[in-house]
């Protein structure tokens, strides 16, 4: 829980500063279209519920469509994605225990298991350290489109917080 609520505020702060206009803006042929950066950012609290409401996620199922999220198209919606997340994973976090949390959970890719790990372990490598690195790579998107980067774990070229 508490990883969630030192990681929500940095993020909302980085999707308050998202263009708009410019989803399929991105800085090489090889990355993220912007929008669907951002929205990955924002959607990345509902792992943790998902995490923790479900035993396993299978990104391309067999004979069935893999896991598509939700577009979103606007700051607006972002913000309101992200801030349904938090609240989402807020509560299953606050309805979990330590000894659940210590059972498995399975991510699978067309029916084959590709990573089963602890829940714990999935909420701090899967969940939270992938929004800090995603994050991150938003943050850099900002800079290019001359958004002003919000302070994170200390002072950006933008603010000067502390």
């Amino acid at each position: 829980m508490a990883e969630l609520e030192r990681e929500a505020g940095p993020t909302r702060r980085v999707l308050e500063r998202v263009p708009e206009g410019r989803d399929d803006w991105k800085p090489h042929e090889k990355s993220m279209p912007l929008g669907y950066l951002a929205t990955l950012v924002a959607r990345l609290p509902t792992w943790a519920t998902m995490t923790i409401k479900q035993d396993e996620l299978d990104l391309n199922p067999p004979g069935g469509s893999g896991y598509t999220p939700p577009a979103v198209h606007s700051r607006a919606e972002l913000l309101a994605a992200f801030d349904t997340g938090v609240t989402e994973a807020r509560e299953a976090l606050a309805s979990t225990t330590d000894d659940y949390l210590l059972t498995p959970w399975r991510l699978l890719v067309a029916g084959k298991v590709v990573l089963e790990q602890p829940r714990h372990v999935v909420l701090r490598d899967s969940v939270f350290n992938h929004l800090a690195h995603h994050r991150g790579q938003l943050t850099v998107y900002l800079r290019l489109l001359g958004a002003p980067v919000p302070a994170i774990y200390g002072p950006s070229a933008d603010e000067r917080p502390f």
